[in-house]
Parts: structure tokens; C-alpha cells; sequence
């Protein structure tokens, strides 16, 4: 099965990379976590390193993708993914991540690839080729099999979805929520427009607590794997003064009843203890491993 290499182009590629992700969705090795939903959250989101997009690498067979060396948002994390019967592109693959990918620090290149503890295949890989383990991070689900955890709104708050959303609130909700400060540097909604329009958004997944003031006190944004029928919470936020509410377990409980619904029989969670106090299991480790040369 001869191969052709390229690289990826953002305008043209975008669509097609996503859908390769999603027919090759595999629930045993979650293809190294790049999820079809993340990939195109992080490519839509400001922080993604568009000047850079030409760096991820595409693998052809007459047209198909067979395998994909991309970074997440910014250069210097790695990950590889193919088609199973493809499998022997991975070195080839690790290459084109070494001398594209790589960032240089200190005088030297360096470079992070991230797996999951079940890809045996890509651990001896980065072991061969001199990369050292570093890190890793639990993965977690929230099986639908199982009973939600229900809490009441307290009195004066209320539920929105993405239909009726202000912009600017939850700007300021997410930039308070995840610590950055009181008020954003520039009042500009490009970039949360830019992200709630993305191609495969379903803005009644995104899921707001309003404040009785009409601040908005926590927000999430959920996306959908219809074909592999499980949801992606990406991402969730309550402002300080309104946490220990039961507000996010509200807003995050909302969002996987709307994607039951849907069709989805499980949900991505995020790895701290939240998400375990409410019923999350973690499955997998994210492993990271790193080369310097």
C-alpha cells in the first residue's frame, strides 16, 4: 500500500481531517486522544498556532488519508495516528513530527509526544528512538448507563443554552473562571463567535448558568461524536465567587441529558476531582514523552 506525504493545508484539509478522525475512532487506544471534536475546538479556538498549520503532516493512499502527524494548538507537542493497517508509517511519521513539530529551547530541539497507556506500538517507538517518559494525565468518561447526579438550581439562577447567548458574558465568565483575572484585556467577541460557529457546533449543547444579576456564573461548551456516539465537554468554567454552588455539576449534568438524547452512551471529562466526585471513571492515561537533542 504505497503512500503519498504532504502537508496539511487548514482551508481544504480541515473537513476531511475530521471525518478521518472520526471513521477511525478506536474506544481501546482513543487514537492517542486526538478526538475528531478536539481537534476542531482547538483549531477554532484563539490560542491554535494557524501560522504553524502547515507543519502537521498528511499521509495519502489515491486520495484517503491514511495517517496524520499533527500538534494540538502549539508546536512542540506531538501526536500520530493512522489507519491500523498503516501502522507502519508511525517512524516515518515521528520524523516529520521531529524536524516540523519540534521547538527549539536552550540551543536544542525538542519535542512531546503524547500517547495513551493502551498504544504499546507507539510506546516502543518513542522508547527506541530515545524518548523518555515525562508525565500523564487521567482520561475520564461518564458512562450514560448511569444515574445523573441531581442538584436544584439555587433560587434566582437560571439555565440558557447557546441560542441565547451574550457573547461578551461569557467571555468575561470564561476568563474569570479559569483564573486569568477580573476583566479580559480587549472586549472583543471574535474569538468565542469564532469558536461557537465552528462547523460541527450544536449551540443548544452549550449550556450557561445565569447569575439573578444576569451575570453569567458558569458555562460549558459540548460537542458531539454522532457516528462513535459519545459527547466531548470542552470547555467548562464557573467564575470564583459563584463555585461551591453545585453550579458546574448543573450546567455539566444539563449538557449530558441534551446529548442522551442525541444518542450519545458516554461523555469526556476533564482529569481533576470534580470530575470523579460526580461519577466520572478514568479509563486511560495520557502519557507524555519527551526528546531533547
Amino acid at each position: 500500500m504505497s503512500t503519498t506525504q504532504r502537508r496539511y493545508s487548514i482551508l481544504s484539509d480541515f473537513t476531511r481531517v475530521y471525518d478521518f478522525l472520526e471513521k477511525t475512532y478506536d474506544f481501546e487506544t482513543l487514537n492517542s486522544y486526538l478526538l475528531s471534536n478536539y481537534f476542531e475546538y482547538a483549531q477554532h479556538h484563539n490560542q491554535f498556532n494557524y501560522m504553524c498549520a502547515h507543519r502537521i503532516g498528511l499521509w495519502e493512499n489515491k486520495g484517503e488519508i491514511a495517517g496524520i502527524s499533527a500538534y494540538e494548538m502549539k508546536m512542540g507537542m506531538a501526536q500520530l495516528h493512522t489507519k491500523p493497517e498503516y501502522k507502519k508509517l508511525l517512524h516515518e511519521m515521528l520524523i516529520w513530527a521531529e524536524n516540523e513539530i519540534s521547538i527549539e529551547k536552550d540551543g536544542k530541539r525538542e519535542l512531546d509526544v503524547y500517547i495513551t497507556n493502551k498504544e504499546d506500538d507507539k510506546k516502543k517507538l518513542l522508547v527506541d528512538n530515545g524518548y523518555h517518559f515525562t508525565k500523564n494525565f487521567p482520561i475520564k468518561i461518564f458512562r450514560y448507563d448511569r444515574p445523573f447526579v441531581e442538584r436544584e438550581l439555587p433560587e434566582g439562577f437560571s439555565l440558557i443554552d447557546g441560542n441565547r447567548i451574550d457573547y461578551l458574558k461569557l467571555k468575561i465568565c470564561y476568563y474569570r473562571g479559569f483564573n486569568h483575572g477580573d476583566m479580559p484585556p480587549s472586549l472583543d467577541i471574535d474569538n468565542e463567535l469564532k469558536r461557537y460557529t465552528s462547523p460541527h457546533t450544536n449551540a443548544l449543547l452549550t449550556t450557561v448558568v445565569v447569575a439573578p444579576d444576569g451575570e453569567y456564573a458558569c458555562a460549558l461548551g459540548m460537542w458531539m461524536d454522532y457516528r462513535n456516539k459519545y459527547a466531548y465537554l470542552e470547555p467548562l468554567a464557573t467564575i470564583p465567587k459563584y463555585r461551591r454552588m453545585g453550579l458546574a455539576t448543573i450546567a455539566l449534568t444539563e449538557a449530558m441529558k441534551k446529548t442522551k438524547t442525541l444518542g450519545a452512551e458516554y461523555c469526556f471529562g476533564g482529569g481533576n476531582e470534580f470530575y470523579t466526585a460526580i461519577g466520572f471513571e478514568a479509563l486511560w492515561q495520557w502519557e507524555a514523552w519527551k526528546k531533547v537533542w
